[in-house]
């Protein structure tokens, strides 16, 4: 499997099939702020080709992936890069009072409409929420929060609570069950240590 900053991220052919009721959607933006007076919105990239938002216009804005909630269309008047971001202004957002109310809302497409990937890549998206097992230690690490694509590595929060960094790489991976959201690795012995939260006593002797 590609590691994941390699994964083919969302960026398809707009289609005219209406979204059903509970949709998967392919996440491609998450709005974070206002930009300007006009309705535009700062968004963060959720995709590896952010520069294809220019060939899709008709998009969704959506609370999560598998959102059952009423989708909201909107179509993408204009775009532009700004400091690792996007700026998007949708038709019919024109004021800050418009743009506010959309903050922590993704843009979306469904995911029956992107496209198909290589038979070594896998989409960023479909990584989350998958459980991760460490073979070499026969333990649950985690299920994948995030991912770091500029660094090829899995956010995934532990049982316990925490946060562990675990490279995506061929040199570990053994099995990936998208599907059944199931990723099967086998880890060097204290790659997880590495990541490790401090202990109380080694809290303390930072601070000494």
């Amino acid at each position: 499997m590609m590691p994941a900053e390699n994964a083919g991220s969302p960026s398809e052919h707009a289609g005219s099939a209406q979204p059903r009721a509970g949709q998967n959607w392919t996440i491609l933006a998450r709005l974070v702020r206002t930009q300007g007076r006009r309705g535009e919105i700062l968004a963060d990239i959720l995709t590896d080709f952010p520069e294809r938002f220019a060939d899709r216009k008709r998009l969704f804005l959506v609370s999560s992936e598998t959102s059952g909630a009423a989708a909201r269309e909107v179509q993408l008047e204009s775009h532009w890069l700004h400091k690792g971001r996007v700026v998007l202004k949708f038709s019919g957002v024109d004021s800050i009072n418009d743009a506010e109310p959309l903050r922590g809302l993704l843009v979306a497409i469904p995911a029956s409409e992107r496209s198909v990937l290589a038979d070594d890549s896998v989409y960023v998206g479909d990584l989350i929420g998958c459980e991760v097992f460490d073979l070499n230690a026969s333990r649950e690490v985690g299920v994948v929060a995030d991912v770091d694509r500029d660094a090829g590595l899995l956010v995934v929060k532990t049982p316990a609570g925490e946060e562990a960094l675990v490279p995506f790489a061929k040199a570990y991976l053994i099995t990936m069950d998208i599907a059944g959201k199931r990723i099967e690795m086998r880890l060097p012995e204290g790659l997880l240590d590495i990541n490790a939260p401090m202990t109380d006593e080694e809290r303390r002797e930072t601070n000494e």
